[in-house]
This record gives C-alpha cells, structure tokens and sequence, in this order.
C-alpha cells in the first residue's frame, strides 16, 4: 500500500472489520452488535445525516436504537473504504449507499479492550452523483 508504513498495512485489516461489522449491525438491525461497537472509555460524537451532534454514549444507542427499531430503517451498503491513522486512532472514510443515495461517512475507531471500537460516526449527504446504469444493447449479427 502506497504510502503506508508496514505497520499501518498490517492494521488497515483489523480496522476495516470493525467497519464492516458496524455496517452490518446497521443492516442486521442488532442492536446488540451495535452496542459493543462503540467505545466506553473516550469521548463519543455521532451525527446522523440532518441531526444535532450527539456527545453522550447513552444518547447515541438510544439514537442507534431508534433507527433499527424502525420498520422503515433504510436498507444500507458501505462502499470504497479506506483507512488513514492518527497515532492510535483511525479514520474509515466510506460512501454509504443508503436506498439507492449516496452519503459521504467518515468513522472514526479508537483501540480499547484490544479491539478497535467506534468514537465517531458522521454520514451527510454527497454531491456525487451515481452513474447510470448501461443499458443492455440487443447483440445481432450482420
């Protein structure tokens, strides 16, 4: 990986896991999951796309809790994630496809309990714009 130490290579792995796992309590709707993604030892800060921030750990399951537990929680797919370190924390920067838009996230993880658990989580809407989809042209033959 370009411009990566060793060492950062080596963690991008066990980062973009806890990423992946907190798109899929997101999908899965488990709350549990969700729960013990986020750290019990830092500050925390979650913006949800539109929302004030939220600062306190109970405020934002409770947040979290609401969402899953809507019948209409949006369906959800993270794409193009990458990783980037700041000494002992890292920032997953990744496009949320959220009912087919697009939102720009930016995760942050921080190692605690020998794992890496979530500090912050912020998704806001994008200008990207999603490329069409080609139409199949019927093949003939001449």
């Amino acid at each position: 990986m370009p411009g990566k130490s060793k060492a950062e290579a080596d963690e991008s792995g066990p980062v973009l896991s806890a990423n992946r796992a907190f798109y899929r309590a997101f999908r899965d709707r488990d709350m549990g999951a969700m729960e013990r993604l986020w750290a019990e030892a830092v500050g925390l800060v979650c913006i949800h796309p539109g929302w004030e921030a939220l600062t306190r750990r109970a405020e934002i399951l409770d947040s979290w809790r609401g969402i899953l537990e809507s019948p209409n929680a949006p369906q959800i797919h993270c794409e193009e994630a990458s990783v980037r370190f700041l000494g002992d924390a890292a920032i997953v920067l990744c496009i949320e496809m959220i009912d087919g838009r697009a939102l720009v996230a930016t995760n942050v993880f921080v190692r605690e309990k020998g794992s890496w658990r979530m500090a912050l989580h912020q998704a806001t809407p994008t200008a990207r714009t999603l490329a069409p989809r080609k139409a199949e042209t019927p093949k003939t033959l001449h």
